[in-house]
């Protein structure tokens, strides 16, 4: 997730203070990326040094200074193309899993039981997300499925090496 872009994004529905930018990113994406009001601020200088939002003014408090943030034309410009662009897949969503998988059959280790505690962990996951989704509400539903969807390909990937894993020890040894 790009926090820059999201928060850019954020600002783009209205001008708004760090601390409101903080609230409705929890509102949307803390369960999927959590966010410290230190990076909302850093982010915000940056994207003003960018000129992809501008200062509106600030108000006294009993702290600093609340300043208050709007989109310039570049930022919704930058903004749109983010979201035009498609995400691009990941190679390999579980590479470190393909690495283990070769070392432990390079170094003459169990990877039948590797994938076994692999799709143990999977599942567990699983099953812990699906208990997230009782009672959820749409938003929550959906990133829930999300990430289901990816554990599925990877305990799919996990099934067919594992089915495969006597010709992959074969060329391992060759």
């Amino acid at each position: 997730m790009d926090t820059r872009l999201t928060l850019l994004g954020l600002l783009g529905a209205g001008p708004g203070y760090g601390y409101d930018l903080k609230t409705n990113w929890d509102r949307w994406f803390a369960g999927t990326k959590p966010l410290a009001f230190g990076q909302v601020y850093s982010t915000l200088a940056r994207l003003l040094r960018d000129g992809l939002i501008v200062q509106l003014g600030a108000q006294a408090g009993a702290g600093p200074d609340r300043k208050r943030y709007e989109i310039t034309a570049a930022g919704r410009d930058a903004v749109e193309e983010w979201i035009r662009s498609p995400q691009v897949p990941a190679d390999s969503i579980r590479a470190d899993l393909f690495a283990k998988t070769i070392i432990a059959l390079l170094l003459g280790e169990d990877a039948e039981r590797l994938l076994d505690l692999q799709r143990a962990a999977h599942t567990a996951r699983m099953r812990e997300i699906t208990r997230r989704k009782d009672g959820a509400d749409l938003h929550d539903v959906l990133i829930a499925d999300h990430a289901l969807f990816h554990i599925e390909a990877d305990l799919r990937w996990i099934d067919l090496t594992a089915a495969r894993l006597t010709e992959l020890r074969e060329q391992v040894r060759s």
